[in-house]
């Protein structure tokens, strides 16, 4: 069958339209494309017209996912519209996650190891001062935090899509390695007032059990794909019971606790960032979940008791 593949303003690519096998998939679909368009797979993106009289910044086209056919499923026959996007250049997924959790970890360390060198000119706070325990403290449990997150990209993590597009790189690294230079920077810097040690000891201990929550998310939520399937699944157990985004919770959380034991204006800042993006991530997966599995009900999209 011959399918008619329009650009995103609605200009033809192909005149004639493009053949594909009367069977095909969206799989087949994005091989021949490749093959016509000189476009590499993972740049592809296919969805279905938008509806006639629907508002376009509401309404979205159905995206064609992999494997599904493209009669059977999407109702497609000769003659066709199909929409294309090109996703721009990609990247692994796993590589932008390797590189936007090492590159913080090893951000952070040299303003601990290095102090002498780094704080020389400061001369009212003598850059030889010994470390405190909050300092020692905040550089493991920093460092921890990034070792684990490394950990579970390796062995723990299914991703549903393999790539993403490559200016994700660059902004999630600036992101990620700024603030951990900055943080640590205030933070082991000689003139560093802390917290009393009560307020230390709790906010560390509360840091580690969201830390443990955290990867109790992530390892529950790679056993629901343990069979290899990309299809999604709903996330029952745990604090998934109670939560839609329990992982993003515990992440939030566990730089809560963070910032109560080191008292770090940029820690704040940094937490407050990531909880407004997660916060925006929490509200499309709980519309998501709830457009796949009827009756999906939460108490709570992303922190209980507040959001």
């Amino acid at each position: 069958m011959k399918l008619n593949i329009v650009k995103r303003n609605g200009k033809e690519m192909f005149a004639g339209g493009l053949d594909v096998p009367d069977d095909a998939t969206t799989d087949d679909l994005k091989a021949v494309f490749a093959k016509a368009a000189k476009k590499h797979q993972t740049r592809q993106r296919f969805t279905l017209p938008i509806p006639a009289g629907a508002d376009p910044k509401k309404v979205r086209g159905t995206p064609l996912d992999a494997g599904k056919s493209l009669s059977k499923d999407y109702g497609l026959k000769d003659g066709s519209v199909v929409v294309f996007k090109d996703l721009g250049p990609q990247v692994p997924y796993a590589v932008v996650f390797l590189a936007e959790y090492a590159g913080p970890m090893l951000c952070y360390l040299p303003f601990y190891f290095f102090r002498s060198a780094i704080y020389a000119s400061t001369k009212k706070y003598p850059a030889t001062a010994p470390m405190l325990q909050v300092q020692t403290l905040a550089m493991v449990f920093h460092t921890a935090h990034y070792l684990k997150r490394i950990l579970e990209t390796l062995f723990v993590h299914h991703f549903s899509h393999a790539t993403m597009p490559i200016f994700n790189l660059y902004r999630n690294c600036a992101y990620y390695w700024g603030f951990a230079a900055i943080m640590s920077y205030f933070i082991n810097h000689p003139a560093y007032t802390p917290v009393s040690e009560t307020q230390m000891k709790v906010g560390f201990a509360f840091s580690a059990l969201m830390q443990l929550g955290n990867l109790h998310c992530h390892v529950y939520q790679a056993s629901l794909r343990k069979d290899g399937s990309k299809e999604y699944k709903e996330p029952k157990g745990g604090l998934f019971r109670f939560v839609t985004c329990a992982n993003y919770c515990c992440e939030i959380y566990q730089w809560v606790g963070f910032n109560v034991a080191t008292q770090s204006a940029m820690g704040w800042l940094f937490v407050a960032c990531g909880a407004a993006q997660m916060m925006d991530w929490a509200n499309a997966k709980h519309k998501r979940l709830k457009r796949l599995f009827p009756g999906f009900r939460r108490p709570f999209k992303l922190l209980p008791p507040f959001y």
